[in-house]
């Protein structure tokens, strides 16, 4: 019902884009994950610096399977760094290990769109779920406020990525000039790397941005369309 031919081009340059975003993180992390920082610490020493640079000493560091999973858990002050970014002494290592500490900071500092999106995400949960079922229902049963109360509740899933977007590029503005004060990046060689690889993790989440409005406004579409044929 959802997934036709309609929905596909409906989505396609959401679709571009993430194929785009992801092309960009393989390509810059790959480029500067092979560029060994002038300090030749690992991001794991790196991240640990950080720490104490930032005041940071609640927060403990952990491994974390996968590759490029890094994230910080504000509910533990936990920062979780992936193999390659924990043990990797390279530019990319530095700044994906800044970043999530840029997290750390804004959780700290008791940043509020951090604490917004905090809340929401139980919110997101439940509205992508039964956002999905109310949709439904109500198109199968010709029902078009059921219908419509199922967008109001899958638009949680758009919204909140709408309130990632400042998050994470405050994050990236703390983990440049962390790295910054630090003297952990000093050369411009380095610090162009840092911003190809930050820039390259915030075209993700735009991206993420364009396919949850899509897809947003495919199913207001539909459910748009059983209105006016009721009316009709």
């Amino acid at each position: 019902m959802f997934y036709n031919i309609d929905y596909l081009l409906f989505m396609a340059p959401a679709f571009l884009l993430m194929m785009l975003a992801t092309w960009y993180v393989k390509s810059a992390y790959g480029k500067w994950g092979k560029i060994p920082a002038s300090s030749r610490l690992s991001g794991y020493q790196a991240a640990q610096r950080l720490i104490t640079a930032g005041g940071l000493y609640d927060v403990q560091i952990e491994g974390i399977a996968g590759n490029l999973t890094d994230n910080y858990d504000p509910r533990t002050k936990t920062l979780r760094l992936s193999q390659g970014v924990a043990q990797g002494s390279s530019v990319a290592s530095l700044a994906v290990s800044a970043h999530e500490l840029g997290h750390a900071m804004q959780d700290s500092d008791d940043y509020f769109p951090l604490r917004l999106r905090a809340a929401m995400v139980p919110v997101v949960n439940i509205g992508s779920y039964l956002g999905w079922i109310l949709i439904i229902v109500g198109l199968f049963l010709n029902m078009v406020n059921l219908a419509w109360l199922g967008v109001l509740a899958f638009s949680a899933g758009a919204v909140f990525a709408l309130a990632t977007i400042p998050v994470e590029l405050n994050a990236s503005a703390r983990a440049r000039q962390l790295l910054a004060a630090s003297g952990l990046i000093v050369t411009d060689e380095e610090r162009r790397g840092v911003n190809s690889v930050l820039n390259a993790a915030a075209l993700t989440y735009v991206a993420g941005l364009l396919t949850a409005i899509l897809q947003l406004l495919y199913f207001v579409s539909m459910v748009g369309g059983l209105g006016g044929r009721r009316r009709s």
